[in-house]
């Protein structure tokens, strides 16, 4: 594929591994609340945004209850939490040389913008990201990740055919073609695509070297 100058990244399964962070303050959250969770807390429930989240976990679109574990949560992972987050081998090197390559690299994350902004400062990488887009960036808040991509290209002005997303989760490759970018969808994280979410058009990569081929491809 020919080279695109703007990168836009997912981050949760992406670039960090941030599931033990994400999922030890989800359990303190709800001990701190003594709210029994309706299901298992694993893996399988990060991507989506925290209140999605809680509100699954809990069994509840209650907003009294989904805003106190909110806070809990917060409380926690705003705190000392995040510093538990770990880079995917091979993610720091990969941004390094894409970066040195004069690509314009950027976030657009279902995280919130708190501790997108501490994991990028306490990772090292908040000097490769000329743009860090969240839902909760905007008041109000955006909608979606589709919602969010647009913005992002909307307000740095760049067109589509000079972008590509990257991402590892169906709704990530959705939103990417929602907004008529390329998807890669990288298959390291724990939300990996299987074969039938695969859609036509979509790219695969297996590791952050493979990645890199692809992006730096001239």
């Amino acid at each position: 594929m020919p080279r695109t100058p703007h990168i836009l990244f997912d981050l949760d399964g992406t670039l960090i591994d941030s599931a033990p962070a994400i999922l030890a303050s989800f359990r303190e959250a709800f001990a701190q609340t003594c709210i029994t969770p309706a299901m298992c807390i694993d893996e399988s429930v990060i991507g989506p945004p925290l209140t999605e989240t809680l509100q699954l976990l809990s069994g509840s679109d209650d907003p009294v209850r989904v805003a106190q574990l909110a806070e809990a949560f917060k409380a926690s992972y705003d705190s000392e939490g995040y510093q538990a987050t770990a880079a995917y081998a091979g993610v720091g090197p990969l941004l390094a040389d894409l970066a040195a390559a004069g690509l314009t690299l950027s976030i657009a994350t279902n995280k919130r913008i708190r501790p997108t902004r501490l994991i990028l400062e306490h990772l090292g990488w908040a000097g490769f990201f000329a743009h860090v887009y969240a839902l909760d960036l905007f008041t109000p808040r955006l909608p979606d990740k589709a919602a969010m991509i647009a913005r992002l290209l909307a307000d740095q002005n760049i067109a589509q055919d000079q972008a590509i997303y990257i991402g590892d989760r169906s709704e990530d490759g959705e939103s990417a073609d929602a907004n008529g970018l390329p998807f890669v969808a990288v298959t390291w994280g724990y939300g990996s695509l299987n074969a039938d979410e695969m859609r036509t058009g979509w790219r695969v990569a297996a590791q952050p070297a493979a990645l890199a081929a692809l992006l730096l491809a001239v």
